[in-house]
């Protein structure tokens, strides 16, 4: 899924970060650190430059997400048909 620069969310350590698409998949993310080469980057090509999707087996967009206040920790909710599924 194509997604839009404005879909993703930061999640980060102050070491590094990731960004998350609003389907549960982390399309960027540099380990250990923020210069280290991406290890995942779908965000800059397709599903064969790495991505990491944590998402129900329904799959979808979540219906909601927000970071905890004052953090860079992200809540990512999906509502399916047999309940509701929240990552942290």
């Amino acid at each position: 899924m194509q997604q839009r620069i404005e879909d993703y969310a930061l999640i980060g350590d102050l070491h590094t970060a990731a960004l998350v698409g609003r389907d549960g998949s982390i399309d960027w993310l540099c380990l250990p650190r923020f210069d280290s080469p991406a290890c995942f980057a779908a965000l800059l090509g397709d599903d064969e430059a790495g991505r990491w999707l944590l998402a129900p087996a329904d799959g979808g967009l979540c219906t909601r997400r927000a970071y905890r206040r004052d953090t860079l920790v992200l809540d990512t909710e999906w509502v399916t048909a047999t309940g509701t599924v929240r990552v942290t």
